[in-house]
């Protein structure tokens, strides 16, 4: 039977370079001269560090810049996380890259697809959804009906058996 798995994974490797690129610009830029701003990465866990708010609001568009150059859609980090003060006047911020579907947005797949009376089903399996139907056919429009409905968050398509 066709199937396909629909997966939340961004490329790590990409995530690290735009990263790296980012803290090398503001190492360089004359605005950041003299600040500790920077930006530290622990697995999918990025820190942002600058010395004011609108100093972190320049790191942080300095890091989606990065990334969109290096082909990593910025739907993947999480921004809404807490501006937190360390001292003085200096803040940080932590953003999580997201990586496997939450079980909210699965169980929102699995409704989607089953509202959509095609002939195919969708099992939830830890962090992806896994689509199988018995046309090729009906997998693709699978396809099509969550890139059209399921737009915050980048979702991929990947395991496809015939």
């Amino acid at each position: 039977m066709p199937s396909f798995d629909t997966v939340l994974e961004p490329n790590l490797v990409e995530v690290r370079n735009a990263v790296d690129q980012s803290n090398k610009e503001i190492g360089t830029r004359f605005d950041f001269k003299g600040s500790g701003s920077r930006i530290e990465q622990k697995d999918k866990e990025l820190t942002l560090y600058a010395d004011s708010d609108f100093q972190l609001g320049q790191v942080r568009d300095i890091l989606t810049a990065k990334m969109t150059k290096r082909q990593v859609d910025v739907r993947f980090l999480d921004l809404t996380a807490k501006i937190e003060k360390i001292g003085g006047d200096k803040v940080k911020q932590v953003v999580t890259v997201k990586a496997g579907i939450e079980t909210e947005l699965a169980k929102k797949i699995q409704k989607l697809i089953k509202d959509s009376k095609m002939k195919v089903q969708a099992a939830i399996q830890g962090d992806a959804v896994r689509i199988s139907g018995a046309k090729r056919d009906d997998l693709q429009a699978a396809i099509a009906l969550l890139r059209k409905d399921v737009t915050d968050v980048p979702l991929s398509f990947n395991n496809f058996r015939d």
